[in-house]
């Protein structure tokens, strides 16, 4: 990819059913840390889309750090590439440098994107004149009646995805990139861990592509079950805010974390769809990871101020 941080990737052998779609129209990218348990669901969720299987292409980016065994046999559109460059962004790159697709689309390894998804991305694709990137919802979920406190959390704060496209960027859970748009922004920043589908988006949008919302390309997200999940995700993010971009980006991001959650907090309290007490467990768990982000951002701080000394 033209100015892509230098990222390889590398083939691991299995043995397909069938030969491989020669020339797919859409490249699914998915990196994969740990989570090769959670593959074959979103594999089956693949196989059923109503977009035929020869216009796409599924890449498995694998990017953990411990070995894994790759299945004996996998769809015929289906590969698996190994990125020993750590971070999610990178991964997607070597992804993106190995795929055929002129689209490339992007979920995640916990993702469990609907029947519809790829022909919805389709059809808003032909719609569109030019380079346009798209995003379609995520909706989080619980496979219980009695959610904890952290799903209950998880499932009002979500990812609101119309939000983000309103505000021009789009999380990679359902995000739609054309292959040029890519090439020319030279690709994720493979330097960050959190917040590189929102920078590149920015950086799109910029340079003159708009990002569009399409509803009917669904995909689902499971809820975090325990505060550790909740709470390693916000540190990722936190990451991202404080250690990378420009230095207004991070002074705002100081600034935001100090203050209370105010936004958040408004945004739970009007979530009708919800019951009263999932509202208030929503704003308790809010309340008590902010104090968390506070601390996690006065250690990214110190992580700087050590760096910067001659």
């Amino acid at each position: 990819m033209t100015g892509a941080p230098a990222v390889t990737a590398t083939d691991v052998t299995c043995q397909c059913e069938g030969k491989q779609p020669t020339r797919p129209a859409y490249s699914v990218i998915v990196p994969v840390y740990d989570h090769w348990s959670l593959v074959p669901e979103l594999l089956d969720c693949l196989r059923a889309q109503t977009l035929p299987q020869d216009e796409f292409e599924v890449i498995l980016i694998n990017n953990g750090l411990k070995a894994f065994t790759a299945p004996k046999t996998l769809p015929r559109n289906v590969r698996i590439l190994q990125c020993d460059r750590r971070g999610s962004y990178a991964a997607r790159n070597a992804g993106v440098s190995a795929a055929a697709g002129e689209w490339m689309v992007f979920t995640d390894a916990d993702c469990r994107p609907a029947p519809e998804w790829l022909e919805s991305m389709r059809d808003a694709s032909r719609k569109e004149p030019g380079n346009v990137l798209l995003a379609g919802p995520v909706e989080m979920y619980a496979d219980t009646l009695r959610p904890n406190a952290y799903q209950i959390y998880d499932l009002i704060r979500g990812i609101p995805q119309e939000h983000y496209v309103r505000r021009g960027y789009a999380a990679t859970a359902n995000l739609l990139i054309p292959r040029p748009v890519l090439e020319e922004l030279g690709g994720f920043d493979a330097t960050r861990f959190s917040g590189g589908d929102a920078d590149l988006c920015r950086r799109a949008v910029a340079r003159g592509y708009p990002i569009r919302f399409v509803p009917e390309a669904l995909v689902y997200h499971p809820a975090r079950e325990s505060w550790e999940e909740v709470v390693a995700k916000a540190r990722r993010i936190k990451g991202g805010q404080i250690l990378c971009g420009s230095r207004i980006s991070r002074a705002y991001w100081v600034l935001r974390t100090l203050l209370p959650p105010v936004p958040l907090y408004y945004r739970y309290t009007l979530a009708s769809q919800y019951p009263v007490r999932y509202r208030l467990v929503s704003l308790a768990v809010q309340s008590r990871l902010w104090g968390h982000e506070l601390m996690e951002m006065l250690r990214l701080l110190m992580r700087l101020s050590r760096r910067q000394r001659p």
